[in-house]
């Protein structure tokens, strides 16, 4: 069954109605009709919403509401993947997959070893595309909601948010490689209702300067293993872990 996102006060009683890009994504990609069943998910809602189509427009899909349920899509605990800015295109596959893997943000890092300048221009453009991929993803993955991508920040930016979260942690190749029992008990303690700060370095990986002021702030850091992971495997690993460990 297809699944749609819509808007906040787009489900009215027992009616629910779709507008913009996935009018015509319903009436001449999907060729959908009248009775045919679809999934609605509210923003802000997190509700599944099983509807039945009533009649479509070139502008807007009206459908009637037949069942209410909870989505159990959701992780018990909030993941937030801070991500280091990688080179070419490869944040679309980070957030496609980290979405896919049940992320609750995601906070792109301008760190000291990017390779990538974005001026102004192209970090709002690369926002808005970053979120409609995030989007994408969440439909694909029947997902209860759709992770935020923010803006971009800078490293002390991100330490500073993290501050926020329950759980700190930052991947460090030169973390103690022998310290998986370590890595493993502190993702064994996350549990359901915490926030978890994951912080992931570019291909250049973190300084020393910014893993110490991490550790200040009382970021910690983990390894991920014996081998040096791209940084579109690392987060993908973590997140991996924290699926299996959550979700038993």
């Amino acid at each position: 069954m297809f699944q749609f996102f819509v808007s906040s006060g787009q489900v009215r009683g027992d009616r629910a109605y779709i507008t913009d890009s996935d009018v015509n994504h319903i009436r001449n990609v999907l060729r959908l009709k009248a009775g045919d069943r679809i999934q609605i998910v509210q923003e802000d809602d997190e509700n599944l919403y099983i509807c039945s189509i009533l009649k479509e427009d070139p502008t807007q899909i009206e459908c009637r509401v037949e069942k209410r349920i909870a989505s159990e899509a959701e992780l018990p605990a909030q993941i937030y993947l801070f991500q280091g800015l990688p080179k070419s295109d490869k944040m679309e596959l980070i957030l496609q997959k980290a979405v896919e893997l049940g992320v609750h943000e995601v906070i792109p890092v301008q760190t000291k070893n990017v390779v990538v300048k974005l001026d102004e221009k192209k970090v709002q453009s690369r926002i808005t595309r970053w979120n409609l991929i995030a989007q994408a993803a969440a439909k694909q993955a029947k997902r209860g909601r759709i992770p935020e991508v923010r803006t971009v920040c800078t490293f002390a930016e991100a330490v500073s948010i993290m501050g926020e979260m329950d759980v700190r942690l930052i991947a460090y190749e030169k973390a103690d490689r022998n310290g998986m029992e370590d890595t493993r008990a502190r993702l064994s303690a996350v549990r359901p209702g915490q926030k978890v700060g994951i912080m992931i370095g570019p291909e250049g990986g973190f300084t020393e300067e910014e893993i110490a002021m991490a550790s200040e702030a009382d970021v910690f850091p983990i390894t991920l293993g014996r081998r040096i992971l791209r940084t579109e495997t690392a987060g993908m690993t973590v997140l991996a872990w924290l699926v299996y460990l959550l979700e038993q």
